[in-house]
């Protein structure tokens, strides 16, 4: 055992039934080491593979493939330079683009190029000749001149000898040159080829010519490099279209002729592209991945939208990751002074691409915004409603489908806010929308001239209201999209004809489908912006057809991270000449900005009392209700009173007159008295009244 470690394990005995016994365990046999071919294989395998080699590899085949690209290069301007190549192949790209005088102009070039290269080789033929006679005189007159100057020499000097000193300088200086010619020349033919292939180096390497996968890491990745004419004709010959190709192959200024000027636009450039024959807007449109790729930039950072030219499409890239990047706040949180104007004013809604001013006007028009849950659709249909309501004469009725508090701060703005998911909500809403087609209808039948302040209804998460499963009393939904849909009629019946008379109608929904959000709904619509969506469907119903197939594209932001970004279909925003939505990058007002912007508007406003709930059917306490709807204002002028109390309860108070009004007030001690020359109800004497009935009742009861 002289060659085991002796392990000792103690196994005690159970009650005592057997001693401690010690075992002795072998130690386990040493590992064999593995052969040395395992081993050499392993560690070429390990330097092959490393990073290091890698690296070095690329490096060798990278300043190989230089001076193969740079002898490429040099040959094709040396080609280009002597011969017509280069006229033939600007008359290509004239004809491809079917510029004909262009092409004749070319032309007409290319036949002075040949005439003029004609003259030079004829005079090459005559040159040997003209060079001799030319040599033969030369040499007389130079020889002829320098043993003038050696006579003049001779006689200035007194030595006839000076008459040869010229000449023999001259042997001398041309015996000087021929010996450093001989002591050069040796080392200059065996230097000449590297310099040579420095030389095709320096070139190759200045247009990097060489495969993308040998050029080292901050080259090949080009993330960010600027957008310039050669990478936009790059990126369409690569982008996976035959025709495209072969058209740009052809064309003598390699497609640069496709292109118009590249400007700056915002935070990225914009460029048009005429497309050459036989390629078509929608084979570049549904390749815009690819072709983002093909500029260095991700796909969001691409837009494709078709300008009026036939057969253009208009190119926006942006800076790399300038997207990504927050812009400022809205001029409603920094500009306290700010004020709206519901007939001449523009929202100031947020930046386009560009980086311009995005304002929307509101006037008599119908909004759909739509689009993914939690993508900023609420924040920014808010933002619209939060500049409106600085218009002291617009009046807001609100129902908010998700009942969140994201509504909240309009509780003393809005006339009516109601808030709740619920199908008791859904039917509130419902009958909300259903009282402005009755107010609609009162407004259409007044005298032709008649003016009427903005009615704004808002409906959040309004596919809340298009899915409820209710039904009324004689059987008619308040969700669908039927004839007896109430919503839907309600809506529609807005939608057709409330814009002449300043009724409008406001709908946020998200994930649209034809079932939460029906066509003739969503068509009604005067404004219609969509956020990131899932599918192109989705696009096409969010914002219509023709918007897509300009090249709107809300299918293809991204999720979580375009939060705010819009794309609007409208007549109320400025819209580049020939394109049909634009891209809005919207400000985000917080909740807490919102509260201090709604607080101002409050202020603008005689204090406006909010209904939260719809009640209809029931026993009034018309003195409890001419309470509740003076509010806090200390007076309130009996025609308000009366409006109020006909929103608050239409069955039971839509028919009242102020004879109505002073007979329930009458002995109260709160009857109404004039003011300034107007009648009034002051809000001290109904609440006194009030506390008075209760004080009698109480005694009453008590007796």
């Amino acid at each position: 055992m002289a060659d085991n470690v002796v392990h000792l394990t103690k196994e005690t005995a159970i009650a005592g039934e057997g001693p401690t016994v010690l075992t002795v365990v072998p130690d386990p046999a040493p590992a064999r080491p593995l052969p040395l071919w395992v081993r050499s294989g392993r560690a070429i395998r390990h330097a092959v593979t490393h990073e290091h080699t890698k690296t070095g590899g690329r490096a060798v085949v990278r300043h190989g493939l230089y001076v193969v690209g740079g002898a490429r290069i040099v040959t094709r301007r040396a080609w280009d330079g002597r011969t017509t190549a280069r006229y033939e192949r600007y008359m290509r790209a004239a004809e491809a683009a079917g510029n004909m005088d262009q092409a004749a102009e070319w032309e007409e070039r290319a036949a002075r190029f040949r005439e003029a290269r004609h003259r030079r080789r004829m005079d090459l033929l005559h040159s040997p000749v003209d060079a001799a006679r030319s040599a033969l005189v030369g040499t007389g007159m130079g020889i002829g001149g320098l043993v003038a100057l050696g006579i003049v020499l001779a006689i200035a000097n007194k030595d006839v000898t000076d008459v040869v000193t010229p000449l023999m300088a001259v042997i001398e200086f041309i015996n000087l040159m021929v010996t450093i010619v001989q002591v050069v020349w040796g080392p200059l033919v065996s230097v000449g080829p590297f310099l040579a292939l420095l030389a095709l180096w320096a070139v190759g390497s200045k247009q990097h010519a060489a495969p993308a996968w040998v050029m080292p890491a901050n080259v090949r990745s080009s993330e960010g490099e600027p957008i310039t004419p050669s990478i936009v004709v790059k990126a369409l010959r690569d982008l996976g279209v035959p025709a495209l190709r072969s058209a740009i192959k052809e064309m003598g200024d390699a497609g640069a002729s496709m292109l118009g000027p590249i400007r700056i636009a915002g935070c990225g450039v914009e460029v048009d592209v005429t497309l050459p024959s036989g390629v078509t807007t929608a084979e570049v449109q549904k390749r815009r991945r690819k072709l983002a790729e093909n500029l260095t930039r991700h796909e969001h950072e691409v837009f494709i939208t078709i300008p009026e030219a036939a057969r253009t499409v208009r190119l926006w890239v942006a800076d790399s990751g300038a997207l990504d990047q927050p812009i400022g706040p809205s001029p409603l949180v920094t500009d306290e002074t700010m004020t709206a104007d519901y007939t001449k004013g523009r929202a100031p809604w947020g930046q386009d691409l560009r980086g311009d001013a995005a304002s929307l006007s509101v006037f008599q028009r119908h909004l759909l915004i739509t689009g993914l849950s939690n993508q900023g659709k609420t924040a920014a249909l808010r933002a619209l409603a939060l500049w409106l309501a600085l218009d002291r004469s617009v009046e807001f009725w609100m129902g908010d489908l998700k009942g969140a508090g994201d509504w909240k701060m309009f509780d003393g703005v809005a006339t009516r806010l109601i808030q709740g998911p619920t199908d008791d909500h859904v039917i509130q809403v419902t009958e909300m929308v259903e009282d402005g087609v009755e107010e609609m209808n009162r407004r259409l039948q007044a005298p032709p001239g008649t003016a009427f302040p903005a009615l704004i209804i808002v409906v959040d998460e309004a596919q809340v209201a298009f899915m409820c499963p209710v039904k009324d009393e004689q059987k008619r939904p308040y969700g669908g999209s039927s004839s007896t849909s109430r919503y839907f009629m309600a809506a529609r019946k807005i939608h057709n004809q409330g814009r002449a008379v300043n009724v409008l109608l406001w709908q946020g929904t998200q994930d649209p489908t034809d079932q939460n959000l029906p066509k003739l709904v969503r068509e009604g619509a005067h404004t219609r912006a969509s956020l990131a969506l899932g599918t192109e469907a989705q696009a096409v119903m969010a914002l219509g057809e023709k918007a897509v197939n300009g090249g709107a594209a809300p299918h293809l932001l991204r999720p979580g991270l375009d939060k705010g970004t819009l794309v609007v279909a409208s007549d109320g925003i400025e819209v580049p000449k020939g394109q049909s939505s634009i891209t809005v990058r919207t400000h985000y007002i917080s909740t807490d900005d919102a509260k201090v912007i709604a607080a101002r508007a409050k202020a603008l406003r005689d204090g406006v009392t909010t209904l939260h709930l719809i009640e209809r059917g029931e026993d009034r306490d018309p003195l409890a209700d001419v309470a509740d709807v003076i509010g806090d204002a200390p007076r309130l002028f009996t025609q308000d009173v009366l409006k109020r109390l006909a929103s608050l309860g239409e069955d039971a108070y839509g028919k009242w007159s102020f004879i109505d009004l002073k007979r329930v007030l009458d002995g109260t001690g709160a009857e109404p008295y004039k003011s300034d020359g107007r009648m009034v109800v002051a809000r001290e004497r109904v609440l006194r009244a009030l506390a008075n009935r209760d004080t009698d009742g109480s005694a009453s009861a008590e007796s």
